[in-house]
């Protein structure tokens, strides 16, 4: 398979940022992708978080803490990256900095995301744009299949009513985003982890991917 304009060698889509909600599998194919691109690989800290159980499962009470840890995480890791030789070779991330914002919009009191938001400015994160950012997107109900199937066990408590507020938060951020060019997937009828043929396709999707704004329905496409 040709990686062409995503390869290392480039002078495009050196950076590539997959993003969507939990259970959409945006981890499992920025791997994927970094391993086809030979790319260095940048993770949320997700599993390291000590209060998103608690988040979970009590709402409210760990929403702070929960959403603190990752603007410190994430803020370390850019900082990390811009030390870095950053445009020695492709990176692929499974989050987008911006989105920080999202949830602390969804997740947080008045009173707490004004704190939050001053803490955001103290820490003035230059965080770098990405070359391409690919938003998968999938129903409600195939996200908690994956995320049954995935079994998590305090994941399997996230409620329906949170994930349709997500899913809703996600798309009206990325109506408005246009910081650079965006892939939209629909995932909820494919497997690229699984699935080489599912794979292929949205690879080759992705190669095709330079500018703008650009939507990829799978389904729509193995029909055409």
């Amino acid at each position: 398979m040709s990686v062409s304009h995503l390869s290392p060698g480039s002078s495009s889509s050196r950076y590539i940022a997959v993003e969507g909600p939990i259970g959409v599998g945006k981890t499992s194919l920025a791997k994927k992708l970094a391993e086809t691109l030979s790319a260095d690989l940048l993770l949320e800290e997700v599993y390291e978080n000590p209060f998103l159980e608690r988040f979970y499962r009590d709402g409210e009470s760990a929403a702070l803490p929960a959403q603190m840890f990752f603007l410190f995480a994430r803020a370390r890791q850019i900082e990390e990256l811009r030390q870095s030789d950053m445009f020695a070779s492709v990176r692929v991330a499974d989050y987008l900095f911006a989105k920080d914002q999202l949830f602390a919009e969804l997740n947080l009191s008045r009173d707490e995301l004004h704190l939050y938001d001053k803490v955001v400015e103290s820490l003035a994160v230059d965080a770098p744009v990405p070359d391409l950012v690919i938003y998968l997107q999938a129903s409600v109900d195939s996200l908690l299949d994956r995320i049954a199937r995935r079994g998590v066990a305090f994941e399997r408590v996230i409620d329906r009513r949170y994930l349709d507020r997500l899913t809703d938060a996600y798309a009206r951020f990325f109506h408005a985003y246009d910081d650079g060019p965006l892939l939209i997937v629909n995932a909820s009828q494919i497997d690229p982890i699984n699935n080489q043929a599912d794979f292929d396709q949205l690879f080759q999707q992705i190669e095709r991917t330079t500018g703008g704004r650009h939507f990829f329905n799978p389904v729509a496409a193995a029909l055409a």
